[in-house]
C-alpha cells in the first residue's frame, strides 16, 4: 500500500490488486491464504505444519498455497484436456497412473500460478518477498532456499478483521 493509504481496508485492498494483477480475484484469495499462515507479525513461511491423517507434516508455503488452491481447478475445463495429454505423454490409460501424473502436473502449474499471484502482490505494495535457506537468508532465489512472505501488519490486520472472507 501508498504512504496515503495509513489504514488499509479490502476495499482498499482490492483496488490496489485491481491496478497491479491482471487476475485481483485469485491473488486476493491467495493474499488470504498467507494471511491465514501467517504469524502475528505478518511472517509466513518457509514452512508450514500440516496435519494429515498420518500425523504432522511440514510443508513448503509455495506447496502448501499450491495444494489449498487445487481444488479450485479440478473441474475446470482445461483438466480435461490436460488430462489426454498426460495420458498421450504416458502413453498409458491407466486410470490410477493418468490421475497421479495429472495430479503431480496440476500442482506444478498451482506453484507457478501461486508464484506470479505473490509477484502481483508484491507489485501491489501488500507483500514482501524474501527467500530463507539452510544455510542464509537470501534475497534472491536458488541454492535450496524457500520463500518466506511477509504481509505488512495494516494489511494483516484489515484481512483478519473479518470473521470469513466474502
Amino acid at each position: 500500500m501508498t504512504a496515503t493509504t495509513p489504514r488499509p481496508d479490502l476495499g482498499s485492498i482490492l483496488s490496489a490488486l485491481a491496478a497491479a494483477s491482471s487476475r485481483p480475484r485469485y491473488a486476493f484469495l491467495v493474499l488470504g491464504l498467507i494471511a491465514e499462515a501467517a504469524r502475528a507479525d505478518g511472517q509466513a513461511g518457509p514452512w508450514v505444519q500440516v496435519r494429515g491423517e498420518e500425523g504432522a507434516e511440514r510443508v513448503s508455503l509455495r506447496d502448501w498455497l499450491a495444494r489449498q488452491l487445487l481444488p479450485l481447478a479440478a473441474r475446470d475445463r482445461r483438466r480435461a484436456g490436460l488430462r489426454a495429454k498426460v495420458a498421450a505423454r504416458l502413453g498409458s490409460n491407466d486410470p490410477d497412473r493418468v490421475e497421479a501424473a495429472l495430479a503431480e502436473e496440476a500442482l506444478a502449474i498451482g506453484k507457478a500460478n501461486v508464484s506470479r499471484a505473490v509477484s502481483d502482490l508484491v507489485r501491489a505494495g501488500l507483500v514482501r518477498r524474501h527467500y530463507a535457506g539452510r544455510i542464509t537468508d537470501h534475497c534472491n532465489r536458488g541454492g535450496r532456499r524457500l520463500a518466506v512472505y511477509r504481509v505488512d501488519p495494516p494489511v494483516l490486520n484489515a484481512i483478519r478483521s473479518r470473521p470469513t472472507l466474502v
